[in-house]
């Protein structure tokens, strides 16, 4: 079966599956009230973000665990200021999406698609999204693991990363051209 039969084929048998979730749920008040709980805000997009990465393995498709990741990381946030009560923590809980990327570019490198490069790449994004997390989480008094000093110590561990990483490079670049 080609590419086009298979894509047909999943959202055929996804269609089913969600027609016959809607119609148990109409008709069956205990069904309803077991999965009552599971499409709740924001663990509703914990789930979608889940059945973006199924339906991207189903059909193939490793570039859909992008979004998902970020679906479902997205939701994770949301859950954890519904569970804490802090909805004031999106002044830098903002900085994790670009980590959630790196996560899904991870998750597609894994699964097959430019491997190397993707696991590069999405590693990178997870660090520049930590040291961003933890810069403004430190500025904006999310995070006090540091106490006083936590920002400026922040700062200059990022220099550190970042002119390691370029003396890396150049010396790596001049020993292949020797």
């Amino acid at each position: 079966m080609n590419k086009q039969g298979r894509t047909q084929l999943a959202l055929g048998v996804l269609l089913i599956l969600l027609g016959a979730w809607f119609l148990l749920d109409r008709t069956m008040p205990a069904f309803h009230s077991f999965f009552d709980k599971y499409t709740e805000w924001p663990t509703n997009m914990l789930l979608i973000g889940g059945a973006i990465f199924i339906v991207g393995l189903v059909l193939g498709q490793p570039g859909l665990s992008v979004p998902a990741a970020i679906v479902a990381g997205i939701g994770g946030i949301f859950y954890y200021q519904e569970m804490t009560r802090d909805s004031g923590s999106w002044s830098y809980m903002w900085a994790l999406i670009p980590g959630l990327c790196g996560v899904g570019t991870v998750l597609q490198g894994l699964l097959g698609e430019n491997t190397a490069y993707n696991l590069r790449r999405g590693l990178n994004l997870m660090v520049v999204s930590a040291v961003l997390f933890l810069v403004f989480s430190a500025f904006l008094g999310g995070w006090n693991v540091l106490g006083n000093y936590g920002a400026p110590i922040l700062l200059i561990l990022l220099g550190v990363y970042v002119l390691g990483r370029g003396l890396y490079r150049s010396f790596r670049n001049r020993s292949e051209e020797e």
